[in-house]
């Protein structure tokens, strides 16, 4: 990946994106009004733009950037304002006070919604193993202006490790977490929101494993949660109890602690 200034720039965009691309380890390109199409032709990579407002990840090939917004978190949240219901949530059993880790972060959307749920004396961490989607992600959260104080609380709050899942877990201890959550989606190709599909393109496969689930079962102090497909099988592979849900294509599984 390479780093370069949106269009119009200026001498401190300049100097953010450069401290930007250092911080990440990449090359920073200066823009001399070309498109980024136009320098991709020559780099040949992945592309973030440091723009005035936000930060904007152009994969190699792609007509449109990807940005970090909330998805759908937003309405998720809305309705729980309404006292309504969310899967996730209930698959969890989140309640005020309690910790989440959230081992496949992407874009956020879960996390943002369980630190709502949390609240100011709970916490939640999202592990992203893209250096460049987390740290996208990581600043994304924290300007991003929802219109609701609340949410821009819960997005704040929430902590970004840049790294893979199985690696943070070996460095948890025992019972330190009240729920640990993995939610596999780029394992599947029904993709069906612009917001996830953009993320296809730096998702990391590394899937689940049977030391990964029993690390997660080692730190988790009540439960492991898995997002997945109707018709995965790990939900029998790693033991999982499957609450499904009718006419959803994802069902949650549940491993809990004795």
């Amino acid at each position: 990946m390479f780093v370069t200034t949106a269009g119009r720039t200026n001498e401190n965009m300049t100097a953010k994106a450069r401290a930007i691309a250092l911080e990440l380890k990449a090359d920073f390109i200066p823009r001399k009004k070309r498109s980024v199409s136009a320098i991709q032709e020559t780099v040949k990579d992945d592309c973030l733009v440091v723009g005035k407002d936000r930060l904007e990840l152009f994969p190699l090939g792609a007509a449109e950037p990807f940005f970090f917004h909330p998805n759908s978190a937003m309405f998720r949240i809305k309705r729980l304002m309404k006292g309504e219901s969310d899967p996730l949530i209930d698959a969890v059993k989140l309640q005020e006070g309690m910790s989440f880790l959230d081992c496949s972060l992407g874009l956020g959307s879960d996390s943002i919604v369980a630190s709502f749920v949390a609240g100011e004396s709970g916490s939640v961490t999202g592990i992203e193993a893209r250096p460049e989607l987390a740290y996208l992600v990581k600043t994304g959260l924290k300007a991003w202006d929802s219109g609701y104080e609340a949410i821009n609380k819960s997005m704040d709050k929430i902590k970004v490790m840049q790294g893979y899942s199985i690696e943070f877990l070996k460095g948890q201890e025992d019972n330190s977490v009240d729920c640990v959550y993995f939610d596999p989606m780029f394992d599947e190709s029904i993709l069906e929101s612009d917001g996830i599909r953009g993320l296809s393109h730096f998702a990391v496969y590394d899937g689940l494993s049977q030391e990964v689930i029993e690390q997660a079962y080692r730190v988790a102090r009540k439960r492991v949660v898995l997002k997945d497909h109707f018709r995965s099988k790990r939900f029998d592979e790693f033991g999982f109890k499957v609450y499904r849900r009718k006419t959803a294509k994802f069902h949650f599984g549940v491993i809990e602690k004795e």
